[in-house]
């Protein structure tokens, strides 16, 4: 009984200290300020695929000139994409549709973009979507930004 009691115990404490892990990662990620949520979908192919498959739930940061994009279900501090200012072009932008509208958030509209010859897709709210497009048009002078 003490035995049971002793593993049932440390499986719990162990489920416990996992996400009080998680969200030690989080506020340290959102630190620095400048993070939204974000989803992202890595190599897309040129035709729309609406099945919902590829997407990484996650939380973007801006840093500088680069966007910081941090899978939310890992213990990594360190970011899973790194999206350069000056490498981003916007393809167009579309809401989720069939099974894609299971697997973002509820109010997401999804940006196509080409980074370095990739294509991907960025979902996010419609507030971080107009800061994002912000920032992108904000470049210093002499950089090329394509904002479709």
């Amino acid at each position: 009984m003490v035995l049971a009691l002793t593993v049932v115990g440390s499986a719990v404490l162990l489920v416990a200290l996992g996400l009080f892990v998680f969200g030690l990662r989080r506020r340290v990620i959102q630190r620095s300020g400048g993070t939204f949520d974000c989803s992202l979908r890595w190599d897309v192919p040129e035709k729309t695929d609406t099945s919902g498959k590829g997407w990484g739930y996650g939380i973007a940061r801006y840093s500088g000139d680069r966007i910081e994009w941090f899978r939310v279900f890992s213990y990594a501090l360190r970011p899973r994409r790194v999206l350069e200012r000056s490498a981003i072009e916007v393809a167009g932008r579309r809401a989720p549709e069939g099974e894609e509208e299971l697997a973002l958030l509820s109010d997401a509209i999804i940006l196509t973009c080409v980074h370095r010859g990739t294509r991907l897709e960025l979902a996010m709210s419609e507030d971080a979507l107009t800061g994002f497009l912000a920032w992108l048009e904000a470049a210093p002078p002499g950089q090329r930004v394509n904002v479709a």
